[in-house]
């Protein structure tokens, strides 16, 4: 995948977030930190039906953009589900366990980008 599918997926997931009213959106640029992907998006909704509502609709628009996930994990609890794009990983927690894994203390070191910077 080239670096602007990445790109094009990340904003792409980004608005999926939005329309669903996720809290707090970050995207963290780790290319320069990690083989793992070029991006990882995390967001936090209020409960087990909205954060499954935004996972549904990031699956569902990125589809229809021709991207499929790789894998899915965690959708049934639905306190952190873990989308894997390849080049983008998308993390969307309850605000508990978002509190308590903190994934931006841990990558700190990949660079926090706005979605303007995607296009």
């Amino acid at each position: 995948m080239t670096l602007k599918q990445s790109k094009e997926m990340a904003q792409k997931a980004f608005h999926a977030l939005e329309d669903k009213k996720a809290k707090d959106i970050r995207i963290l640029d780790i290319s320069t930190v990690s083989v793992l992907a070029d991006y990882f998006l995390i967001a936090s909704g209020t409960n087990r039906n909205q954060v499954q509502a935004m996972v549904d609709h990031i699956e569902e628009e990125l589809h229809k953009a021709g991207f499929d996930p790789r894998q899915v994990e965690g959708y049934q609890t639905a306190n952190w589900i873990l989308l894997d794009y390849g080049d983008i990983i998308i993390h969307v927690f309850d605000e508990e366990n978002r509190l308590f894994y903190d994934l931006e203390r841990i990558w700190r070191d990949g660079a926090l980008i706005q979605a303007e910077d995607l296009a």
